[in-house]
């Protein structure tokens, strides 16, 4: 008798918790909806964060607020998230380098990716572009390739900083390709772009948009990107891949992600709306200018996405013996 009251208990409680779930999810969003930037207004990050909640809002019938939180290679938006009530209520759009990168870089963090946040669905990527400086007498990527052997350990590549998918893609290309240069980091692509151009580096490795001011006014000269796809903006630019590195692929990527515990089928609903707002026209235009390759998928192929990540940054940053600690 006891053991029936017992289980009948149970059923009783566990029926009225999936009873609350399931009226959470119906119900959800109640209030409006804040998304974490670990980027400042502005950046790239911002304007996908901005362009995707104008259309979210008028499907959540709620608004879509930005929350910019800047600091730490992103670790410190994303700290806010992972600590957040798992209620779908609070997102944060990470990255590389505070999702893939920072577990093996730094011995200690205010969250772990794989235990604290939940992937919901990959918003965009983008690769990155090979520059060089234009009295480089390199016009491809072999003939760089063979131009820095000849240099021995004279040269020096530039990146938007340490750690940060820029620095990481060149030493999967320096590690690929057998040649060597010495790593200078910037606090940012201005900076490294300006170097380059000015010839104290010899190659950086950054987005599109950054350099678009230097490409255009002939300082600096492109020899390839990282993607697996050329650019649609830069369509007679070869990727590594075909310029003699086949598998060659290096991405900047971002995605949403939600607390730990948040209920499944809210994480279901905001990958659902997110999928349909990539759909938009607009929005993909929107993308495309900016050199962004829109994303999408189920919030199962994020994390398989992330897991393969992990597995390929890991033993980069461990060879190359990079430590942010």
């Amino acid at each position: 008798m006891k053991r029936r009251l017992i289980l009948a208990l149970g059923s009783a409680l566990l029926g009225t918790t999936v009873a609350q779930a399931q009226a959470q999810t119906a119900n959800w969003p109640d209030k409006p909806v804040r998304v974490l930037v670990p980027a400042p207004a502005g950046s790239s990050l911002d304007i996908i964060v901005r362009t995707l909640g104008d259309k979210l809002k008028d499907r959540w019938k709620q608004p879509v607020t930005v929350d910019n939180k800047p600091g730490a290679g992103g670790m410190l938006g994303m700290d806010v998230v992972a600590k957040a009530a798992p209620d779908g209520h609070t997102l944060g759009i990470g990255f590389n380098g505070p999702i893939a990168f920072a577990p093996f870089m730094y011995k200690k963090m205010p969250y772990a990716p794989s235990r604290d946040l939940v992937p919901v669905v990959l918003t965009t990527s983008q690769p990155n572009v090979l520059a060089v400086q234009a009295s480089n007498p390199a016009n491809t990527l072999p003939e760089f390739v063979a131009w820095a052997r000849q240099q021995g350990d004279k040269v020096s590549y530039g990146s938007v900083g340490m750690g940060s998918s820029s620095h990481l893609t060149m030493e999967l290309l320096k590690g690929q390709a057998q040649f060597e240069a010495v790593h200078v980091p910037y606090n940012g692509s201005p900076p490294a772009a300006t170097s380059l151009a000015a010839g104290e580096t010899q190659a950086l490795l950054a987005v599109e948009s950054a350099l678009l001011p230097l490409i255009q006014s002939g300082r600096i000269k492109l020899l390839a990107s990282t993607g697996t796809q050329r650019l649609p903006s830069l369509p007679n630019l070869p990727t590594v891949a075909e310029a003699g590195y086949p598998g060659f692929e290096a991405l900047a990527w971002n995605g949403l992600f939600a607390p730990a515990g948040t209920p499944p089928d809210v994480v279901q609903r905001i990958n659902a709306d997110v999928n349909a707002v990539l759909q938009d026209p607009a929005v993909r235009e929107s993308f495309t200018r900016q050199g962004l390759i829109t994303g999408g998928g189920s919030a199962a192929d994020f994390k398989a996405f992330i897991e393969a990540e992990n597995r390929r940054w890991s033993g980069i940053i461990k060879k190359a013996g990079i430590s942010l600690d």
